[in-house]
């Protein structure tokens, strides 16, 4: 006789054990949300395009919750989560939009143990600005946080560097108390306290300058600078990081696609600091501890400001004629957009 195989679906209902009480004691929201995620990693991983998921860690990873529609309600603008009798006495940072339900709320706590919540929901106030004939060019460094191509710079406040004392005090405390007792977490939570400190400081005063120069300016250029390889110099690491040059960059890109302006990134081995913005001289070197320079034609630059010229040179060129922005070393023939700019202003 021939075997027949008889292809079932069986259904089987989940009862959870002592092990797997707990997850009976949240919403089932939440836990739906997570395998969601988890197949879209997969999905991405398969299609390679992206890495192998990792799965969160439980001390490092931040804490979260995702509700969708069905897990929270809004009444007289206070959210109250399922499974929860009474609404979460929050404050807001800035009201909601009127008339707009959120689609996903995130309840997610920090490693400094603050609880915060974001519901997700599209913003009508968020549109395109009226079109500005202003460009600037924008060069970041460390003893100014920015300096623009209209000569105005902007002082780097050192976030870290201020707070440095306190959290060395806090780092020590944390290095002697004895492992098995609750006092290693206190102090933990009190070196995070100053970490999140130090953070909120540096993103305040980063989105209230990304906001203004996209409100005044139409055009923005910058350069694309490699911080994972910057940082790779001992001395140079924690003023790097404090600086948070490529936060800075992700706040300008996102917020020039909200209002309806044009970021160009220029090329980083663009000689910005070493080319003359005035008659486009090419210096061989220029050291770090060099600030102020007389070119040849007698011009006095000074080294940020003319690399924040020479930025918003190349850009234009970019904007106008769509030519590269990376100097052109053994080219038969033509032009470097810088040079093709630079001719452009002779008379």
């Amino acid at each position: 006789m021939t075997a027949i195989h008889v292809k079932r679906a069986f259904k089987y209902r989940f009862y959870p054990t002592e092990e797997l009480a707990f997850l009976s004691e949240v919403s089932s929201v939440p836990l739906q949300q997570c395998l969601r995620h988890s197949r879209t990693a997969f999905t991405g991983f398969f299609a390679k395009r992206a890495k192998y998921p990792h799965c969160k860690s439980r001390k490092e990873s931040r804490k979260s919750a995702e509700y969708t529609t069905s897990g929270f309600r809004f009444r007289d603008g206070r959210p109250t989560l399922a499974k929860m009798s009474a609404p979460l006495d929050i404050v807001w940072s800035r009201p909601l939009p009127q008339g707009v339900s959120p689609s996903t709320v995130t309840v997610s706590q920090d490693s400094a143990g603050r609880w915060f919540v974001s519901p997700l929901c599209d913003d009508p106030s968020v549109r395109p600005l009226p079109a500005s004939g202003n460009a600037v060019g924008i060069d970041v460094g460390l003893n100014h946080l920015l300096t623009l191509s209209t000569g105005e710079k902007i002082a780097n406040p050192r976030h870290e560097r201020k707070d440095r004392v306190r959290l060395a005090r806090a780092q020590r405390n944390l290095a002697k108390k004895a492992k098995g007792s609750a006092n290693p977490a206190k102090a933990r939570r009190e070196v995070a306290r100053v970490h999140a400190r130090i953070a909120d400081r540096r993103h305040d005063l980063l989105r209230q300058l990304t906001t203004r120069l996209v409100r005044e300016n139409q055009t923005l250029v910058i350069e694309d600078l490699t911080v994972r390889n910057m940082v790779k110099n001992h001395s140079l690491a924690g003023a790097i990081s404090d600086a948070a040059w490529h936060e800075f960059r992700s706040l300008l890109e996102y917020k020039a696609a909200w209002y309806g302006r044009a970021v160009v990134v220029v090329d980083r081995f663009f000689p910005s600091s070493r080319l003359c913005s005035t008659c486009g001289t090419l210096q061989e070197k220029m050291p770090l501890h060099v600030r102020t320079r007389t070119c040849d034609c007698g011009t006095v630059h000074d080294r940020d400001v003319n690399a924040a010229k020479n930025l918003l040179a190349a850009g234009r060129a970019v904007t106008a004629c769509g030519a590269g922005v990376r100097p052109q070393r053994s080219s038969p023939g033509g032009q470097s957009a810088m040079k093709q700019e630079a001719s452009r202003r002779e008379p």
